[in-house]
């Protein structure tokens, strides 16, 4: 007898063996570039030519310095050019065109001590003032001004910036100067007899002085020395002022031991940006100086610097022989103090920034 065949349970068919799986040789076919999406493709490209990426690389590097040595060569042009101009000057005075302050064209001497004196004297009263000032408002608007408050500061002083500095000195002529007068009379007064501050503090003949002209200096170049110090302060990083406050540190205590360490470099280059503003300004100073060519001990003294002279005599440089040599040469001289300045700067900055990071 026969037995019946065994009918698999549709529920539970039981175990299932499927047999050895031999999938072969996969061969995918050829790959469709133009079907990829185009990031991928445009990697795929850089990936195989790395050459390109090279070459791209190089031009720009040679372009930036193509660019820097472009400043360094119109640097060079003019250092060259104007010092082929004043030659002559140069060369009839020697270095007693430095070191003299007689200055008389009519019998062809000329002294720029004087000058230099004033610019230097001018430039120095602007920013002790001015720098104080500017980074004050520079700290106030990014460490403890209300939001609106910030912009309100920040835009009045970004309008000085727009103002014409013959404005400036026409307001200091014909506003300032007179007022200050009575005061340096009074802190003459109060100060004579006292040894060093009775010549430093001498009165003047009038308003018009080197602390006048220093003062609207200072006034001219708080817009650009404060816009700088502001950028500068806000590259500090969050954290370290955050940690500074979380170890208990003061709000001054965290400006002096994170801000102000980390913003050093950048201060001095506002610095220097507002001494080269000072030493450059010429209409201003024309106007508050006095326009007298002799070394005055006294801050309220007359005196003239080398822009103002400069601009002011250029149009009649023609009448005398070397003349305009000479007050080309004052050009010169302003040139090299503000490039020597600049390095001098710069070096003291580099050693205070090694020492920093020794300290620490």
């Amino acid at each position: 007898m026969t037995p019946d065949p065994v009918t698999p349970d549709p529920v539970n068919p039981g175990p299932v063996n499927p047999g050895p799986v031999n999938p072969g040789p996969v061969n995918p076919g050829p790959v469709n570039v133009a079907a990829a999406p185009s990031g991928t493709r445009a990697g795929t490209d850089l990936l195989a030519a790395p050459g390109r990426a090279a070459a791209v690389d190089s031009g720009f590097r040679m372009l930036a310095l193509g660019a820097g040595l472009l400043v360094l060569a119109v640097l060079a042009a003019i250092a060259v050019s104007t010092t082929q101009k004043a030659w002559p000057a140069f060369r009839l005075e020697g270095l007693s065109y430095f070191t003299s302050s007689d200055w008389n064209p009519t019998q062809h001497r000329f002294g720029a001590l004087a000058f230099i004196y004033g610019t230097v004297m001018v430039s120095a009263i602007a920013v002790a003032i001015g720098v104080p000032v500017s980074v004050g408002i520079a700290l106030f608007t990014t460490e403890m001004a209300p939001r609106r408050l910030r912009s309100l500061v920040v835009t009045v002083v970004d309008l000085l910036a727009a103002v014409p500095s013959v404005v400036f000195g026409l307001w200091g002529l014909i506003v300032l100067a007179p007022w200050l007068d009575g005061i340096y009379d009074w802190i003459s007064a109060r100060t004579r007899g006292v040894p060093v501050l009775s010549s430093l503090l001498a009165p003047g003949v009038s308003g018009t002085s080197y602390f006048t002209a220093g003062v609207v200096l200072a006034l001219m170049i708080t817009p650009i020395v404060t816009s700088v110090a502001r950028e500068v302060f806000a590259t500090v990083p969050a954290n370290d002022r955050a940690g500074a406050l979380a170890l208990g540190a003061t709000r001054w205590e965290m400006i002096r031991g994170v801000v102000l360490p980390h913003a050093t470099g950048g201060l001095v280059g506002a610095i220097m940006l507002g001494l080269g503003r000072a030493m450059g300004e010429t209409i201003a100073v024309a106007l508050l100086i006095g326009g007298n060519p002799r070394i005055y001990a006294s801050l309220f003294g007359p005196g003239d610097a080398m822009p103002s002279v400069i601009a002011r005599n250029l149009g009649d440089a023609g009448l005398y022989p070397d003349y305009r040599p000479a007050l080309i040469g004052l050009g010169v001289t302003l040139f090299v103090i503000v490039v020597v300045v600049n390095a001098m700067a710069r070096w003291g900055v580099g050693i205070a920034q090694r020492r920093m990071v020794g300290a620490r």
